[in-house]
């Protein structure tokens, strides 16, 4: 069975820093791409960013491009998203979703999707 499992959201203060995990399980990790992508309220689902397991490859969304760092621990099936300088505008459930393959272009090419975790950055 297929498990993305995402952890470490919560509650923090503008310009406080948070570290998502997301914890892979039941497909070949090294030959799939993990995005993270978040939704606030009211809002579209937005991509954040996304590396490639195969070769870490990384992309980010221009909105958190010098403040956000994906990372990929394939020992752990583990992807994280170090966030720092977090903004209120960054809270949202943020989720991990899985494509075998390289970093797609389209959200809907993800195959798999984790539950999310919520992230409430307070002014």
């Amino acid at each position: 069975e297929v498990q993305l499992v995402e952890s470490g959201g919560g509650l923090v203060q503008a310009g406080g820093s948070l570290r998502l995990s997301c914890a892979a399980s039941g497909f070949t990790f090294d030959d799939y791409a993990i995005g993270w992508f978040r939704q606030a309220p009211g809002k579209e689902r937005e991509g954040v960013s996304c590396i490639s397991s195969s070769d870490g490859s990384t992309y980010y969304a221009d909105s958190v491009k010098g403040r956000f760092t994906i990372s990929s621990d394939n020992a752990k099936n583990t992807v994280y998203l170090q966030m720092n300088s977090l903004k209120p505008e960054d809270t949202a459930v943020y989720y991990c979703a899985a494509d075998e393959g390289p970093c797609p272009y389209s959200d809907y090419e993800y195959d798999y999707w984790g539950q999310g975790t919520q992230v409430t950055v307070s002014s």
